[in-house]
C-alpha cells in the first residue's frame, strides 16, 4: 500500500508519526597533535586509547544537532605518538518520539549514522600527519546503549 499523495505529488505522511531523520552531516570541529612529528625513534608499537561522546541539542522546532566526539590517543611507549580528535555533527529531523525513544536515537541510531564519516576524517588526518593509517574497528552502538542501560538499571538497584 502506497502513502497517500497531495496536489504537487509530494508524499503526504502521518503528521503524528514518529521521526528520526536525517537532514545533514557536516565535520564541527576537528583537532590533530603529533608533539614529535612522525618521528618514531623505537620501534613502532602503538598503544590506542579511544573515547566516545555523543551529545544532542534542539536547534530548531523539530530539529536537533547530535554530535559524535571521537577522541584517540595514540602512544609509542610512554610519548605521545598522536592526538586526533574529531566532532563529527548531524541535524536530524525529530518528531513525535517519547524521551526514551530520542534517548535510544541519540545514543545509539544517531551515532551508527556518523561515526563512518568520522572514522574517514580521522584515518586521513593520521596519513597526513605522516604516520602509518589508522582504521577504527566497527562499533555497534546499539550494544553499547543496551549495556549502558543494563548497568544504570543495576545501579539503580544498588542504590535502592
Amino acid at each position: 500500500m502506497s502513502e497517500p499523495t497531495g496536489a504537487d505529488g509530494v508524499t503526504q505522511s502521518d503528521p503524528n508519526a514518529p521521526e528520526f531523520s536525517l537532514q545533514s552531516v557536516y565535520v564541527k570541529d576537528v583537532s590533530f597533535e603529533a608533539p614529535r612529528g612522525p618521528r618514531v625513534d623505537t620501534e613502532w608499537n602503538p598503544q590506542v586509547s579511544l573515547e566516545l561522546n555523543t551529545g544532542s541539542e534542539q536547534v530548531g522546532e523539530a530539529l536537533h544537532e547530535v554530535v559524535l566526539t571521537i577522541s584517540v590517543t595514540v602512544k609509542n611507549g610512554d610519548q605521545t605518538a598522536f592526538l586526533v580528535e574529531v566532532k563529527q555533527a548531524g541535524l536530524f529531523g525529530v518528531r513525535n518520539l517519547s524521551d526514551a525513544d530520542y534517548r535510544h536515537a541519540v545514543a545509539s541510531i544517531a551515532p551508527t549514522v556518523l561515526f563512518p564519516y568520522s572514522r574517514t576524517v580521522i584515518a586521513s588526518l593520521v596519513t597526513q600527519g605522516g604516520f602509518p593509517q589508522m582504521l577504527l574497528p566497527p562499533m555497534n552502538f546499539e550494544a553499547m546503549y543496551v549495556q549502558s542501560m543494563l548497568q544504570a538499571q543495576q545501579q539503580a538497584t544498588l542504590n535502592s
